[in-house]
């Protein structure tokens, strides 16, 4: 095993936004494939070649050979085409793409040609054993030592999971008082609906393997009882994937509950109190609760830490819910609160830290909300994390971990012809997923990624802390962007500071309180700041949008549209208000030189297609009006 590197070096984990570090990159792929094709000849010598010289010479193989080759360019400018420079250092402002880690491609394409398939270890020994440490590797960024966690497909299939573990869970009580009453003997409905997982794990325990089959097979996987387990808690800044979960797992979508988004944009902590007491008086179950750690459009940060005390307060009224926290985007966080070690640093010493491991190079405060939501995360029952998003390994590789290993026998299937049921992990993985064949190639490329760079904060705690620190830094640059075109000026408002590294803003004619004019003015540039706008590759700057409507949002951006000067009656007649968005991953922008080289560009790039709009004729539809024109500055 290589030696683990303190305080990773950013600039040579990447092959780099102008190719810098291509030839090493090259260099260790050529070593990688030449490896491979050796143990390809080197496999039982003297057999005999099943692609014979006569064979290669023939019209029909060379006629093959150069249809391959033909398809392959087609491919190659079709992929030049129509691709996104997500690799530029600073002008790409848009969705969750970014950089790779070169040694994660690496891994990845080179585990392609071993064709694993990490299902089962008959077909993938080394990637499944590889999975195995990943898994252990999750736990150990999430504080969960008597965990477990596996790759997902996407991010999606891991709330999907967790969904599907909160409803076996919440359903085997009413199984077990079916099929083994004597064990819950004296637990009335109610009482059995709030049981928590830990009873339920201690009794399941106890029983024979028949028992717990039976027990399984009159759960929630026959079909009974799933109306009975109540409600599934959200907040307003949910990804959709929840919403898909709901319907597949069978509970339904008029069992999800949304919970409204304070001014910060995480869940409303009072709000969720309420609802919880009126459905505990009404005596509806309450099937589990979901936190996010790192919203998709705000990059917010739940106050996980408080819903985990608002479990203890209930339960000791015998109310119980499941926790799942998604941290699909959020959870690589974590790694900047762990030491070398992998101790949680104290709150009180982060700030020293951060300087002696050298993560931030301005000054960036992470705040003790966010820091106590992160380290509440170790109590969830179960929890999304993606190595596709702040893993910075290629797509597809979500993740799941679940805070016992043992809650993963609750929903296990056992497959005969893939493995027996006596043997273990990593043998047995398909037995606990949703999904079934799985490449080998996520497994090695997430593993490689972890090897290289530490969870922690010598090591992905400095390459988050680098995106949030970018993000920090064009938050702030923003916040003092003003145009004057023509005389017609424009400002620009900027969503209040995010707990991650996701910004949003909108521009805004100056003096136009019209909201839907203002965001007229955003649709449009966004239309001409991204692939909409046709070759994109030549585009100077591109960025992303998203909409925060009334219901999706109820009224927590109305304060950000009085920000802006509207009267709230805008907001009550428009009911939606567009913000460009950036998740700003780029790992490069840490040194005021390269930051302001990249602000200058894109102030220019805005500039230029603010005064392309504000000349056209549909100037006016924008908010541009002879009260809006001034003196130019």
């Amino acid at each position: 095993m290589a030696k683990d590197v303190q305080d990773v070096d950013l600039h040579a984990l990447f092959i780099g936004d102008k190719a810098e570090n291509a030839q090493d990159f090259e260099q260790q792929l050529m070593k990688l494939v030449e490896s491979h094709m050796g143990w390809r000849e080197n496999y039982q010598p003297e057999d005999m070649p099943a692609i014979s010289d006569e064979d290669k010479e023939s019209p029909r193989y060379i006629a093959t050979r150069e249809h391959i080759h033909e398809v392959l360019d087609e491919l190659n400018t079709r992929m030049r085409r129509g691709s996104i420079p997500w690799m530029s250092a600073g002008r790409y402002w848009g969705q969750m793409n970014s950089e790779t880690l070169a040694p994660a491609m690496l891994a990845y394409m080179y585990a392609m040609l071993w064709n694993s398939n990490n299902v089962a270890l008959e077909s993938s020994m080394a990637t499944s054993q590889m999975e195995a440490e990943v898994s252990q590797d999750f736990c150990n960024l999430l504080s969960m030592p008597e965990g477990w966690g596996h790759i997902t497909h996407d991010g999606s299939m891991a709330n999907l999971e967790g969904i599907w573990y909160a409803r076996c869970f919440k359903s085997i009580p009413l199984a077990l008082k079916e099929v083994v009453p004597e064990v819950v003997e004296g637990k009335d409905e109610w009482a059995l609906l709030n049981m928590s997982v830990d009873e339920i794990l201690d009794i399941c325990s106890k029983l024979t393997d028949e028992q717990l089959d039976a027990v399984k097979a009159a759960s929630s996987r026959s079909g009974k009882n799933i109306q009975k387990l109540g409600k599934w808690i959200v907040p307003q800044t949910k990804h959709y994937s929840w919403e898909k979960a709901l319907d597949i797992i069978g509970v339904g979508l008029d069992n999800m509950v949304q919970i409204p988004v304070d001014e910060s944009y995480r869940m409303d902590i009072h709000a969720l109190d309420e609802t919880i007491a009126k459905l505990a008086a009404e005596h509806t179950p309450i099937l589990g609760v979901v936190a996010v750690v790192g919203t998709t459009e705000e990059g917010a940060v739940d106050h996980v830490d408080q819903i985990i005390e608002l479990r203890k307060k209930y339960m000791e009224q015998g109310v119980y819910f499941y926790l799942h926290v998604d941290a699909a985007y959020g959870a690589y966080g974590r790694a900047m609160f762990l030491d070398t070690d992998e101790s949680v640093i104290p709150y009180e010493e982060l700030d020293a830290k951060l300087k002696e491991h050298d993560v931030f190079h301005t000054p960036v405060t992470i705040s003790r909300d966010v820091y106590n939501g992160y380290m509440a995360i170790s109590e969830a029952d179960s929890v999304t994390l993606d190595p596709h998003k702040m893993g910075y390994v290629p797509y597809s590789a979500g993740g799941i971990a679940i805070r016992k290993k043992a809650m993963r026998n609750i929903i296990s299937y056992f497959a005969p012809y893939v493995f027996e049921k006596s043997e273990q992990l990593p043998d047995m993985l398909g037995a606990f997923i949703i999904g079934g064949s799985k490449a080998g190639a996520n497994a090695a490329a997430v593993w490689a990624a972890h090897r290289v760079v530490p969870l922690n904060i010598s090591g992905y705690g400095r390459l988050v802390g680098a995106s949030i620190e970018a993000a920090q830094r064009f938050r702030k640059f923003l916040s003092s962007l003003k145009f004057n075109i023509d005389g017609t000026e424009i400002e620009t408002y900027v969503l209040d500071n995010p707990d991650f590294n996701m910004v949003d803003w909108t521009f805004k004619v100056k003096g136009c309180n019209d909201l839907a004019k203002t965001n007229a003015l955003n649709e449009e540039l966004f239309n001409k700041t991204s692939y909409l706008d046709g070759e994109v590759y030549e585009e100077p700057v591109i960025t992303s949008h998203t909409t925060f409507d009334h219901e999706g949002y109820g009224d927590s951006p109305l304060p950000f549209v009085k920000s802006m000067g509207m009267d709230e009656s805008e907001w009550k007649k428009n009911g939606s208000v567009t913000l460009l968005r950036a998740a700003i991953m780029t790992p490069y922008l840490t040194s005021d030189k390269m930051f302001d080289y990249y602000a200058e560009a894109t102030r220019k790039a805005f500039e230029s297609k603010l005064t392309e709009m504000m000349r056209s004729e549909n100037a006016a539809q924008y908010g541009k009006t002879d009260s809006s024109v001034t003196t130019a500055a």
